[in-house]
């Protein structure tokens, strides 16, 4: 028995060893300081009961939809949606860098399977007659050839993942391609709500531009009735001079009415990706008339699912948290097999001779199975600097998120009151047309009986289309008021984020570790 004993005692020493040094390796990871955290989603309840919608509610995940602007009912702008989506430089640029953040997944996750290879090398090499080896064996070696040739059909290598470095590295970049897609989202919201907003604007300029051209008119027409009461006597030139400064102000207007309408048809071309020459025809008798969006029901935890820049932030969030165990794992060791199998040969002579016979034949027949372990005793900092940096990334991820979903509630609040109160705006100016309608029609009646000229009939036309005017503004910001929430709200984006009726914690997002 105590015979027994000694013959085991080497080979328990040894595993008493190698235990030790893997709880070495361990040891050597420095403890981090404590990590950001998430902010909770805060609720939007309010601002929503306040929004001033009216009828049903629409289901939190129906609205906006992905194509949120066929609501507007223009097929104008359909039709500029549809070039954008195209040929836009921004979306193909953030769909290359989708590629190449996917084609990063392949070559991480290549990591996790084991390499296998061939080779085969051939050499033939001269010994001088005048070198070491000639003076050491003058008669075999001067001016021999050295034949060498090695043909390994089999070479392997594996990396055993005990510490979960490549699982962790496969996630980060799966959590990177994950949030350069969002990022793609989110550029194609910024895109189309840009060009819609554009729209908004052209659209309603180019009713103003027809009625400033009505508004010239009725100065045109003043003008010539007060020149005519001037030559018969009537009426002094002050009248005149007065109408003909009226007139070049709407003349004015009319030319920077122009100049915007050519702004937003050159921005909408370059957002499109064309030229200038393909927008010159735009908002010929364009009439946007979109029917009262119904508002979704809930928004708190809904905007984590519905806001792509929250999804890349989460995202990015989950990719530092993965590459902060990647720069765990480097302390620990690393434990790999490589081996291969093929046929070498070597051979000395003089003149020539054929290496084929000998390298095919069975006695050349070689292989070899090297399982390795290696330990990182000591790294000059580099370790420890590689975990530090990358806790570093992780807590500036996690605030960015912070930010960004404070930015997000922001804007969804903004949006929804600018909604509320262009509503209540245009609600009052439509009371205020009512009554300039009733005034213009009382007007129209006293110059029908005689009691009022018709230069008080066109001043008061003027004035009413001076308030159409105003109301093509006002219907514009409503317009915006609606791109504007349909942004904030993610344009119907949808991700696969998991989230609950409760506010989440932290550790209840799947990616975050419990240490840090």
């Amino acid at each position: 028995m105590p015979h027994q004993f000694r013959l085991n005692q080497p080979l328990i020493v040894g595993c008493c060893a190698g235990f030790m040094l893997l709880l070495s390796g361990c040891a050597w990871i420095p403890p981090g300081d404590k990590p950001a955290g998430f902010l909770s989603t805060p609720s939007l309840e309010h601002a929503l009961s306040h929004s001033g919608r009216d009828g049903p509610p629409a289901p939190a995940g129906n609205w906006p939809h992905q194509r949120w602007w066929q609501e507007f009912g223009s097929s104008e702008l359909n039709g500029l949606m549809v070039i954008a989506l195209k040929d836009n430089p921004g979306l193909k640029t953030a769909a290359a860098r989708l590629r190449q953040a996917q084609a990063i997944i392949r070559v991480e996750g290549a990591r996790l399977l084991p390499f296998l290879d061939a080779e085969a090398e051939f050499e033939n090499t001269r010994i001088s007659e005048h070198g070491v080896f000639a003076a050491l064996n003058r008669t075999e070696a001067a001016g021999a050839n050295i034949v060498f040739g090695r043909i390994n059909p089999f070479n392997f290598r594996y990396e055993f993942d005990f510490w979960g470095k490549n699982r962790a590295a496969l996630e980060a970049a799966m959590g990177e391609a994950n949030a350069e897609e969002a990022e793609q989202a989110e550029v194609l919201l910024q895109l189309t709500s840009a060009i819609a907003r554009s729209y908004m604007h052209g659209a309603a300029l180019r009713q103003q531009l027809g009625l400033v051209q009505d508004m010239v008119e009725l100065r045109r027409g003043l003008l010539n009735m007060d020149e005519t009461r001037l030559r018969l006597g009537l009426d002094s030139a002050d009248p005149v001079k007065q109408a003909t400064i009226d007139l070049e102000q709407v003349n004015k207007r009319e030319a920077g009415i122009r100049d915007q309408l050519d702004v937003q048809r050159n921005l909408l071309a370059r957002l499109i990706g064309k030229g200038p020459d393909s927008t010159q025809n735009l908002f010929a008798g364009t009439v946007i008339n979109p029917e009262k969006m119904p508002l979704p029901a809930k928004l708190p935890l809904e905007l984590l699912r519905h806001r792509p820049d929250l999804a890349s932030a989460l995202y990015r969030a989950e990719a530092a948290s993965q590459r902060v165990k990647v720069s765990k794992a480097g302390f620990l060791p690393t434990i790999d097999l490589t081996a291969f199998a093929g046929v070498n040969a070597l051979r000395l002579t003089k003149g020539a001779s054929s290496l084929t016979n000998l390298l095919f034949s069975g006695s050349s027949f070689s292989y070899g199975i090297a399982p390795g372990l290696r330990l990182p005793w000591f790294e000059g900092g580099r370790l420890r600097g590689e975990l530090s940096a990358q806790r570093a990334e992780y807590d500036g991820a996690v605030e960015l998120y912070n930010e960004t979903l404070l930015h997000a509630v922001q804007e969804v609040a903004d949006s929804l009151s600018r909604w509320r109160e262009t509503q209540a705006i245009l609600e009052a100016h439509g009371r205020l047309l009512s009554a300039q309608h009733e005034n213009l029609e009382l007007v129209a009646q006293r110059f029908r009986s005689g009691l009022n000229d018709r230069r008080a009939l066109l001043a008061h036309q003027h004035a009413l289309l001076d308030q159409e005017y105003a109301l093509k503004t006002l219907e514009a910001d409503q317009r915006v008021a609606i791109v504007d929430l349909v942004e904030a709200l993610g344009g119907g984006y949808v991700n696969d984020l998991k989230t609950t009726e409760q506010k989440p914690e932290p550790k209840q997002f799947r990616w975050l570790p419990w240490e840090i």
